[in-house]
C-alpha cells in the first residue's frame, strides 16, 4: 500500500494535463442568434442557378434535396489528388480553367462539393468569356457556323454542375480570406474551415430535368419579360393617312453571364442601349420630324441572349395584329439600324466602328453611307465608319438575324466596336463592367447613329449636321446602369421609377403571370420600366397630369408615375411587348409547351430555356476540427477514462487507508 501514494500522484496529474487547464478567456452568449453569430460567418455573393431548355439542363445546383457542408481549399491550378470532396476557393483569373478541369477530368470534377469565386479590386488583364466561340449560332441564317466571333470563349456556361457555385462579392471576399488567414495561424492544422450550401433547386426534388417536364411539374419558369418600342414622331394608327415606311432602330436591353444576379453587359449589349438612348434624346430636339418622308421607330429587346426572345417574339406579335404593336405593320420596314457593341471602338484617340450589312445590298448601302455621311459631318478624322470584312460569313451575333430568318431580303445593317471577331474579352462575363468601356467611343456611336437615321428618315443633310448628343446623359445613363454608384438610385432613374434594386443586372427574368401588353408595373423589370418612362418622355408632348396611370387625351401615356406617385400624360406610342418563346402558351394559369408557332422561321431551333424554381439560396463558413485532431480527441477520452478510474482506485486506497488510521 504504500507503493500506491506515487502511483496515484502520477493519475492525478495525467487527468490534470488531458483535460486541460482554464483559459482565462470566456466568452458569453446572451441569445441563439449570438451563438450562430459567433459560429457562421454568412457570406454575400452571387449564385450560378440551374437553367433548363427542351434538351436538358446547364447550370449549377445541390446535387440532392439537402444542404452541402465540405472543407475549403485553395485552388492553385495544380495537379495534387484531393482526398474527400471539398469547396474550392477559386481565384477569379482562374475560374475558366478550373471549370475546363472540371468538365474534362472526371475524377477530379467527383471530388468538387462547391465552388466559392473571388472576387477582385482590379480589372484583371485576362480573358474570361463563359460563352461560346459563336454565341447562338443555331440562329444564324447563313450555313457557316464555324465563324469564332468571340475567340475567347470557352462555353463553361453552357454545361451542367452538380454542385453549388458561388461568386464571391467583394466584402465577403476579403472577409473569407481574412478568415482563414487568422484560423491558419491560430489552430495550426487543428480546425478545418467547412462551407455549408443551401442552394436546392426544385427540378433537382421533382426530377425535372429539361423545360417540358418542368413545366408540367410547376417546378419552373420560362425566361422572359419586356421589350419597349417608340417612335418620332408617334405613329397615329387611326388617323386614316397612308403610312409611311419605316426605319427601324433598335438595340438589346439584356446580357448574360456565368452569375443570374451579375449580368451587367456594359459593352454588350447596354454600350449599344445607352448609344440609342442618347441617339433618341438628341433626335427629340429636331422640330421638323413630323415632315419626314420615313417613320423612325425605336425597338429596345430583352431576352436576345436566351435564343433572340425579344425580337422572334415581335415578329410573332407584329403577325398576330396584337395590341402591342398596333401602329406597325411587317410589311412597311423599309431598313433597320441596330446598335451592337461600341464601348471598345476607340483606339490611340481614334474612333472606328464597323458596318456589317446584310440582305437587300441596295438598301443596306444607303444605310452604310448614311453613317459615313454622318461620320464625315461631324468634322474630325477621329470618328470613322467601315464596312466590314468581305470575308465574314455573314452577320455576327444579333437581333438583326431574326428578321433576315423571317424575311432574307430585309435590308439591314448592325453597327459594332468590332470587324470579324469581339474586341471584347469579357463578352457574357460578369467582368464586362464599367470598367470595359470607353464612354467617348459610346458618345461617338450615338452621334453617328442620331445624324445617319435622320438622314435615311428625311436626307436633308443641312439639319443633320446640327444634331449632337448630350455628352452628360451618356455619362449619367453608365452611372444609373452599369454601376451600383450611384445605380438605379441616381436622380435620373428616380425621375421615372422605383427601382427594386440599386445594383443593376440585366438577366432577362422570368415570366410569372399572362403576357400582356399593358402589365402591372410588378411584372417588368427595372431596366424595361426606365426605358419604357424615358422614350414616351423623350418621344411625346407633354400635358396634363395624371393619377392612377390614367389619361384622358387619345394615345397618351401616364409617365413618371412610380417616383411620387403623380404622372404626367404625354402623347406617345410607346408599347410594351412581351419577349417569350413562341412556342409557350400561357393556360389556365400556368405555362405549357406547344409546337412551333407558324409566323416563327426559328422555331425549330428554339431551345425554349427555363429557370427552375428554388426554396432558398444562401453559403455560410463554419469551422470544424479536422478528422485528425477528432482521432486525437477520441483517443484522449478513452486514455482520460482509464486514468480517472486508476485516480479513483488510488483515492479509495488512500481513503480507507485514513479511515483505518482513524
Amino acid at each position: 500500500m504504500l507503493h500506491r501514494r506515487p502511483i496515484c500522484v502520477f493519475f492525478v496529474a495525467c487527468v490534470l494535463i488531458v483535460s486541460g487547464f482554464p483559459s482565462g478567456e470566456s466568452k458569453s452568449f446572451e441569445s441563439v442568434p449570438d451563438l450562430e453569430k459567433a459560429m457562421y460567418l454568412n457570406i454575400d455573393g452571387y449564385p450560378c442557378v440551374r437553367l433548363l431548355n427542351t434538351s436538358g439542363e446547364i447550370g449549377c445546383s445541390n446535387p440532392g434535396r439537402s444542404k452541402i457542408s465540405a472543407p475549403i481549399i485553395r485552388w492553385k491550378g495544380q495537379d495534387r489528388p484531393v482526398s474527400q470532396p471539398s469547396t474550392f476557393l477559386v481565384a477569379e483569373d482562374d475560374m475558366q480553367s478550373f471549370f475546363l478541369r472540371v468538365s474534362g477530368v472526371k475524377i477530379f470534377a467527383a471530388k468538387v462539393a462547391g465552388v466559392l469565386i473571388e472576387s477582385n479590386d482590379v480589372h484583371f488583364s485576362s480573358a474570361l468569356s463563359p460563352d461560346r466561340k459563336f454565341p447562338q449560332s443555331e440562329f444564324a441564317p447563313y450555313k457557316d457556323q464555324s465563324h469564332e466571333w468571340n475567340p475567347l470563349g470557352s462555353g463553361i456556361m453552357w454545361n451542367r454542375y452538380d454542385f453549388p457555385v458561388f461568386l464571391l462579392s467583394k466584402n465577403s471576399t476579403l472577409s473569407l480570406q481574412e478568415t482563414l488567414s487568422k484560423n491558419d495561424e491560430r489552430y495550426n492544422g487543428g480546425t478545418v474551415d467547412f462551407a455549408e450550401f443551401d442552394m436546392v433547386m426544385q427540378t433537382t426534388k421533382v426530377g425535372t430535368h429539361n423545360s417540358e417536364s418542368c413545366l408540367k411539374e410547376n417546378s419552373c419558369l420560362p425566361l422572359g419579360g419586356y421589350s419597349v418600342w417608340s417612335s418620332l414622331p408617334p405613329v397615329n394608327a387611326t388617323s386614316g393617312k397612308p403610312l409611311k415606311p419605316i426605319i427601324l432602330v433598335m438595340a438589346s436591353l439584356d446580357s448574360s453571364s456565368f452569375f443570374r444576379d451579375k449580368s451587367v453587359g456594359a459593352d454588350f449589349p447596354l454600350s449599344g442601349m445607352i448609344s440609342l438612348l442618347a441617339a433618341v434624346d438628341a433626335l427629340s430636339n429636331v422640330h421638323d420630324l413630323s415632315q419626314v418622308k420615313k417613320q423612325v421607330v425605336f425597338v429596345f429587346f430583352t431576352g436576345e441572349a436566351w435564343g433572340y426572345l425579344g425580337s422572334r417574339r415581335f415578329l410573332v406579335e407584329l403577325d398576330l395584329g396584337t395590341d402591342a404593336t398596333k401602329g406597325l405593320n411587317t410589311s412597311l420596314i423599309d431598313q433597320i439600324l441596330e446598335i451592337g457593341s461600341v464601348g471598345k471602338a476607340t483606339r490611340q484617340g481614334v474612333t472606328t466602328l464597323f458596318a456589317h450589312a446584310a440582305g437587300d445590298s441596295s438598301r443596306s448601302n444607303e444605310i452604310l453611307m448614311a453613317l459615313q455621311q454622318a461620320s464625315k459631318s461631324l468634322g474630325s478624322e477621329k470618328v470613322k465608319v467601315n464596312a466590314s470584312s468581305a470575308s465574314n460569313p455573314g452577320l455576327p451575333p444579333s437581333s438583326l438575324m431574326s428578321f433576315l430568318n423571317k424575311n432574307a431580303s430585309t435590308a439591314g445593317v448592325v453597327l459594332e466596336d468590332f470587324d470579324s471577331a469581339f474586341t471584347n474579352k469579357f463578352y457574357h462575363s460578369h467582368l464586362d463592367s464599367t470598367f470595359n468601356i470607353d464612354l467617348s467611343s459610346v458618345e461617338a456611336a450615338a452621334n453617328l447613329v442620331a445624324r445617319a437615321t435622320y438622314l435615311l428618315a428625311n436626307g436633308a443633310a443641312e439639319s443633320a449636321n446640327t444634331i449632337r448628343v448630350n455628352s452628360s446623359l451618356i455619362e449619367e445613363l453608365a452611372a444609373c446602369l452599369l454601376s451600383c454608384d450611384p445605380g438605379l438610385a441616381c436622380p435620373l432613374v428616380r425621375r421615372f421609377i422605383s427601382s427594386a434594386a440599386i445594383c443593376p443586372s440585366h438577366y432577362v427574368g422570368v415570366f410569372i403571370n399572362d403576357p400582356s401588353g399593358s402589365p402591372p408595373t410588378a411584372n417588368v423589370d427595372d431596366t424595361s420600366r426606365f426605358v419604357w418612362n424615358f422614350l414616351a418622355a423623350k418621344t411625346g408632348a407633354a400635358g396634363s397630369t395624371c393619377r392612377e396611370g390614367k389619361c384622358l387625351g387619345d394615345g397618351q401615356v401616364c409617365v413618371g408615375l412610380e417616383a411620387d406617385g403623380i404622372g404626367r400624360c404625354h402623347t406617345s406610342s410607346t408599347r410594351y411587348v412581351p419577349a417569350y418563346s413562341p412556342r409557350l402558351q400561357y393556360v389556365g394559369g400556368s405555362w405549357r409547351l406547344g409546337g412551333v408557332h407558324e409566323s416563327d422561321p426559328a422555331g425549330g431551333v428554339d431551345p425554349v430555356w427555363t429557370e427552375s424554381f428554388w426554396n432558398s439560396i444562401s453559403v455560410r463558413i463554419y469551422r470544424a476540427q479536422s478528422p485528425g485532431f477528432n482521432r486525437l480527441v477520441l483517443n484522449s477520452g478513452m486514455l482520460l477514462t482509464f486514468l480517472s478510474y486508476g485516480a479513483i482506485v488510488c483515492a479509495r486506497a488512500f481513503l480507507m487507508k485514513a479511515l483505518k488510521r482513524d
